[in-house]
């Protein structure tokens, strides 16, 4: 897994999920009538959302970027569809990578400390991720659905 696999993978699945919740929304307020769509995707879209967030963290920890280019990125889950622009135009600029930089030499950040230490292990880096996903997720359960 590199910076671009990463970032890739989870901002086609954010879309992808995102497109699942449109399906949703359609069936709930059109003719179907039917909630089913938005309770599975509705869920499934949250959990790859804050997966979305995650990643794009570690990649903008790892990459170096800016507040600017790193807050657009997390602020492309927000509109439907829109990581996957975001991803094709940094793949286009090279805002990705095919090696990570941080594992070869932490730098003195805390940031750049930890996610060094996630890089060092990807068992242990995709452990720390998943149980981070989790937490936010029952944090952003606890809160409610966006609008309640």
């Amino acid at each position: 897994m590199n910076p671009t696999r990463l970032f890739r993978t989870v901002a086609i699945a954010e879309a992808i999920t995102w497109t699942g919740l449109l399906f949703g929304m359609f069936l709930k307020y059109g003719p179907a009538d039917n909630e089913t769509g938005v309770r599975i995707f509705g869920m499934l879209h949250g959990v790859v959302f804050i997966a979305y967030g995650v990643g794009t963290l570690v990649v903008w920890v790892d990459r170096r970027w800016s507040a600017g280019r790193g807050l657009l990125a997390l602020a492309a889950a927000i509109p439907p569809l829109a990581t996957l622009p975001l991803e094709w135009w940094a793949i286009r600029k090279g805002w990705l990578g095919d090696t990570w930089r941080l594992p070869a030499g932490a730098g003195a950040s805390l940031p750049d400390r930890v996610v060094a230490w996630l890089l060092r292990n990807p068992l242990r880096g995709a452990a720390v991720g998943l149980v981070a996903v989790a937490a936010l997720t029952g944090v952003a359960l606890m809160v409610g659905p966006p609008g309640s």
